[in-house]
């Protein structure tokens, strides 16, 4: 969900590779700027909104962090001089993470599906075919649906027994976040072999319905032609640009109050109606069939490391609000536990984010009755943003099995764990 970059195909270079051309950000930096009132930060998302040479990756309490082509710094600096905003640079030269980030390979990773560098959808399909073969007793294969450019949207079912409570898991719903769908992956493959007895348990007693990529156009763009794409890739009738953002799209107070876009250009466009994308509306869909069997749903993002709650349309809580956060703080508080140390905060998504309307948080919360209901934004909090290093994945994703496991006995010891049919 996290942010809001703008293709830049029309003013980054290009490089063919492989006959393809990929998007280039040679020397675009992202800077962090800290703003001293609303207004003012809705002044540089309007700038990225307006023009591709600005791009937001974050914005939320008073800090914005934003993507700038070379060419056109003096513009931002003339701006940020006049108010005496604070401006660092947080990257320096992105390309030079993308170059880092796709180069990695270890010599232990090179024949099979492994956890130190990022795979395409080829490949995780390939991991997704191999657990279904290992594994047929406790997995099934999910037919979710089929995207706009006609790719096979798949997930993946563990059950070890009859009558167990469920989670839903669905993740990399915006194209560029790849650290999502490695977790979700990684997070199968712990389901089904860790020996550690507290994720046995886990495993063992909990139904996972996990998707780890849903967006698979989009995913598949990323890594042919611009690693920073967002959207689904279905074309916009009447306008030259490209998509939608799923993760607004959902039918849940579609555009409301400001938590989402009616431009066609801006990444968080929410699409010419509520399901207006097919990759929303097939998930939608398959988790309306089985919502009776489902206790958590679990989306995927990055980056800021914060869990959020609903909602993201109003500043009103939910019902349940104090159980949502205290299950959401056992997750904070364990993952803080470990040596890495990883921060994340917590809170509704129009507190401590921004507004954003037709999410699937609050379109499992409030319509499908799901009641612990979150978006987890991964690592990090903007050194690398959505380019998180290769290297960064494995503990990224103990991190992540660390804040389940908590989460799940907190849901269990507040009750929400009981069957629902």
């Amino acid at each position: 969900m996290k942010a809001f970059v703008i293709v830049l195909a029309s003013l980054a270079t290009l490089l063919a590779v492989g006959g393809a051309s990929k998007v280039r950000y040679d020397n675009f930096k992202v800077f962090k700027i800290r703003t001293k009132s609303v207004e003012q930060q809705k002044w540089i998302e309007k700038l990225a909104s307006d023009s591709k040479n600005f791009n937001l990756w974050h914005s939320g309490n008073k800090e914005v962090h934003i993507m700038v082509n070379p060419q056109k710094l003096i513009n931002l600096q003339n701006y940020t001089r006049s108010y005496s905003l604070p401006m660092e640079v947080m990257v320096s030269n992105v390309q030079s993470l993308i170059d880092g980030e796709q180069s990695t390979r270890s010599a232990d990773d090179t024949s099979s599906f492994g956890w130190t560098r990022y795979y395409p959808l080829s490949a995780i399909e390939a991991f997704l075919d191999d657990i279904l073969t290992k594994y047929p007793s406790v997995t099934s294969a999910i037919d979710i649906g089929t995207s706009y450019e006609g790719r096979k949207i798949r997930g993946i079912k563990i059950s070890y027994k009859e009558g167990n409570p469920g989670i839903f898991i669905e993740s990399n719903i915006h194209a560029r976040e790849w650290i999502t769908s490695a977790t979700a992956t990684w997070l199968i493959n712990e389901l089904l072999t860790s020996t550690d007895e507290k994720v046995r348990n886990l495993a063992e007693n909990h139904d996972w319905y996990i998707v780890p990529v849903l967006n698979v156009d989009g995913f598949a763009y990323t890594h042919t032609t611009d690693r920073m794409w967002r959207k689904t890739r279905q074309p916009v009738d009447g306008s030259d640009c490209i998509g939608a953002d799923p993760n607004r799209n959902y039918d849940s107070h579609w555009m409301e109050n400001g938590g989402a876009s009616s431009n066609p250009c801006d990444e968080t466009y929410a699409g010419s109606q509520p399901f207006s994308e097919p990759e929303v509306k097939a998930l939608a869909d398959y988790v309306a069939s089985i919502k009776d069997r489902l206790n958590i749903m679990l989306a995927f993002h990055s980056y800021s490391q914060v869990l959020l709650t609903p909602y993201g349309w109003t500043k009103d809580p939910p019902e349940n609000n104090d159980d949502l956060i205290a299950v959401a703080k056992a997750y904070s508080d364990a993952v803080l536990e470990l040596p890495y140390q990883t921060k994340y905060t917590y809170g509704a998504t129009a507190d401590v984010m921004y507004f954003a309307s037709g999410a699937c948080n609050d379109w499992a919360y409030s319509e499908q009755n799901i009641s612990l209901s979150y978006t987890i934004e991964f690592r990090d909090t903007g050194r690398y943003g959505f380019i998180l290093p290769p290297i960064q994945i494995l503990p990224h994703c103990e991190d992540t099995l660390t804040g389940l496991l908590a989460l799940v006995e907190k849901a269990d010891e507040l009750g929400y764990l009981a069957l629902k049919y």
